[in-house]
């Protein structure tokens, strides 16, 4: 199995460097197209990597899928394998919308620039696919050994989908936070950018932290926050390391194209924010009542979950998209 995830990450790290060596070596404004483009880009290639995990999980390769997944107790075959992947991949790229919301709020506190956006973005992305990487390798850890771990999980989803209705949002400003107050107490910050670098030498010799700098740490820090939601959420799917990693991974690697796409429209999503506590709720629920689903519904339950979940997104965008031009007509 250890050439299976050394492959995977060889795969990762050659996007990576395609992506920041190739195409975004020069600094510039992300436009809404280019965004959606690399959006499909990403989505497409999570997509084809469904293709492998069907033939690695369906011929066992290096031993994926031979052991009985915690969550419903069955061996994950290619057909199983490829529904817990798009399943979790869906899950994580939804609450990532949520997350780009609050990137939008980072960059314009601290009046970011537009054209450093992306490089803040792709720095904050891969130190959030370390952090998330630890954090499903002790959760994966935690639930192989300690089977009720996954009923915690389940009730804290539940918990967090309420906490997420009733809070208000617009009161929430990141750079006026605790992570700023304590960076700023810690680390001497200028106001001054200096291209794209995250760190400024002044006159004296000090190294100071410029305003991307900081951006990065609160995009770092508010990533760790989402994480504790999402990483639970993918455990209500399957306990399998390698899908819960790659769904994840894959998840993230297409969240900055999604804010770029997404940025200039954010006011337009009036009930996603809705629609994710609904799933976040209903994954919950299915972490704690698995046994009973699986039995009622049959071993397609995981494939109606999926199904499920994509109707709750893909509602919430209609009818946000619908509100927003009522809104937009009445206002003539």
């Amino acid at each position: 199995m250890i050439l299976v995830w050394l492959g995977f990450l060889i795969f990762i790290l050659l996007l990576l460097a395609l992506d920041l060596g190739v195409f975004h070596r020069e600094a510039h404004v992300v436009k809404v197209r280019e965004a959606f483009y690399w959006t499909i880009t990403w989505v497409t290639v999570a997509l084809l990597f469904a293709v492998f995990v069907y033939y690695a999980y369906e011929n066992h390769w290096e031993g994926l899928g031979k052991a009985v997944d915690a969550v419903d107790g069955q061996i994950n075959d290619g057909r199983l394998a490829v529904v817990k992947y798009l399943t979790g991949y869906v899950i994580e790229w939804s609450l990532s919308a949520d997350n780009v919301f609050v990137m939008a709020m980072i960059f314009t506190s601290l009046g970011i620039p537009a054209i450093y956006q992306h490089r803040v973005l792709f720095w904050g992305i891969l130190g959030a696919l370390v952090m998330r990487g630890l954090m499903i390798g002790v959760g994966a850890h935690l639930v192989s050994r300690y089977h009720w771990v996954l009923y915690v999980f389940g009730v804290f989803l539940i918990f967090t989908a309420v906490r997420m209705l009733i809070s208000n949002d617009e009161d929430k400003d990141p750079a006026k936070g605790w992570v700023m107050r304590t960076t700023r107490r810690f680390f001497p910050v200028t106001n001054e950018f200096h291209g794209q670098h995250f760190f400024l030498r002044s006159e004296t010799g000090r190294i100071l932290l410029t305003p991307l700098a900081v951006a990065l740490v609160l995009v770092e820090s508010t990533d760790l926050l989402f994480a504790v939601d999402s990483i639970p959420a993918i455990f209500a799917i399957t306990t399998d390391p390698f899908l819960v990693a790659t769904s994840n991974v894959f998840a993230i690697l297409g969240l900055r194209s999604l804010y770029f796409a997404l940025a200039g429209a954010m006011d337009k999503f009036g009930y996603l924010k809705y629609s994710l506590a609904l799933i976040l709720a209903l994954v919950g629920v299915k972490m704690l009542i698995a046994d009973w689903l699986r039995d009622e519904l049959g071993p397609n339950f995981n494939f109606m979950l999926l199904g499920v979940v994509a109707l709750i997104l893909v509602g919430g965008v209609v009818l946000s998209l619908l509100k927003a031009k009522s809104d937009e007509k009445a206002a003539e």
